[in-house]
């Protein structure tokens, strides 16, 4: 599979390159290993790495193949999707809460929860961090998670 074509702005490859800066820099370790160019390297992970930007209702600007497929979504779809509705109703105010967590500390590595594909299908994450998006002058742009799917 090939990009998505939203990969190719500038804007948006800084945006995703901004998901490794910011591992890297709060956990003190890499996402994933760098042999290929951090987009390609990010979209191949075999792990599920999604991120949402900041404001009221975030939404998805990042998801790789691996989150994908376990979404059972195309990349324009996830895109679109307010990040709130990857969780069933009854379990959003516990995401909020993980959300607000990550918040105040900058990261978590001990997450788990359920989440629902665009299917229906419900599938539980377990062990996942979830950290801020922080550029390299302490702003915030947003939120990021990996898992294993």
């Amino acid at each position: 599979m090939t990009f998505p074509a939203a990969f190719t702005d500038p804007a948006m490859r800084q945006r995703i390159t901004l998901i490794a800066e910011s591992f890297q820099r709060l956990l003190g370790r890499p996402l994933v290993e760098m042999q290929d160019e951090p987009i390609a390297a990010l979209w191949n992970a075999p792990q599920a790495i999604v991120a949402h930007a900041s404001g009221p209702d975030p939404i998805f600007f990042f998801g790789n193949k691996a989150a994908l497929a376990a979404f059972e979504t195309t990349f324009d779809e996830f895109a679109q999707l307010p990040s709130r509705l990857s969780a069933e109703a009854p379990l959003r105010d516990e995401r909020q809460a993980l959300l607000d967590r990550v918040s105040a500390h900058g990261f978590i590595d001990d997450y788990a929860g359920t989440r629902i594909s665009a299917k229906g299908r419900r599938f539980r994450i377990e062990n996942a961090v979830v950290w801020n998006l922080i550029d390299t002058e302490g702003l915030q742009h947003g939120q990021a998670a990996t898992f294993s799917v």
